[in-house]
C-alpha cells in the first residue's frame, strides 16, 4: 500500500508496522538503517573492501541501536509506568507472573542478540559460500564461459542478498520497536 500525504508518497513498511503516527516518526530512523546496511552490504562486493556486516560488532551495534529505540521509545511514549507495564501480561495469575515478567524482560534482549546473529551469520556465510565456490574454480581449473557464468551468478546472487538482509533486519527492528511500542498482552 502507498499512503498519500499531501501529493507526496511516503514508504509503507514503517507505517503498515507501527501505525499512522509512529510509522512517520520511525521512517526516518527504520530507512536509514535499511540504506546503510545495504550500503555495507553492497561495499562488501567491491573487491577491495571487506564485508562489513559479516563482523559481529557491526551487526551488534546496528541492533543496539533497535535496541536503544525500543527502550527509549517505549519509555518516552508510554512513560516509565507504562514500560514496565509491557512486561506484564493482562488477566495472567500473579504467581506465575512471577516467573513470566522476568522471561519477557530478557526476551526483549534476546530480540536485539536475534538482530545481531541473524545478520551476521548470513551475510559471513555467503562470504564463505563464495570464497568456496572460487576456491573449487581454481583447484579444478575451471575457465572460459563456465567459470565466468557461475561468478555472474553468484555476484548476483550476493546483489539480492544484499537488498534481503538490509530490508529484513528492517522489517525485524519495525517489528519489535511496535511490540514494546504498543503492548498487547
Amino acid at each position: 500500500r502507498d499512503y498519500k500525504v499531501t501529493g507526496v508518497q511516503t514508504c509503507a513498511l514503517p507505517i503498515s508496522n507501527l501505525g499512522e503516527k509512529d510509522g512517520r516518526k520511525m521512517a526516518p530512523l527504520l530507512l536509514s538503517l535499511f540504506f546503510f546496511i545495504l550500503f555495507l552490504n553492497l561495499m562488501g562486493l567491491i573487491p577491495i573492501f571487506t564485508g562489513a556486516t559479516a563482523n559481529v560488532n557491526v551487526t551488534a551495534g546496528l541492533a543496539l541501536v533497535t535496541l536503544t529505540v525500543m527502550i527509549g521509545g517505549a519509555i518516552a511514549k508510554n512513560g516509565l509506568v507504562g514500560f514496565v507495564h509491557a512486561f506484564i501480561p493482562h488477566g495472567v495469575p500473579w504467581p506465575v507472573m512471577i516467573l513470566l515478567v522476568p522471561i519477557e524482560f530478557i526476551g526483549m534482549f534476546i530480540k536485539a542478540f536475534a538482530l545481531t546473529m541473524r545478520l551476521f551469520a548470513n551475510m559471513l556465510a555467503g562470504s564463505i559460500v563464495v570464497y568456496s565456490i572460487i576456491g573449487l574454480m581454481v583447484i579444478f581449473g575451471a575457465a572460459g564461459a563456465p567459470s565466468l557464468l557461475l561468478g555472474v551468478a553468484i555476484y548476483l546472487l550476493k546483489v539480492f542478498v544484499a537488498f534481503l538482509q538490509a530490508f529484513v533486519f528492517t522489517l525485524l527492528s519495525a517489528l519489535f520497536i511496535n511490540q514494546i511500542h504498543h503492548p498487547a498482552h
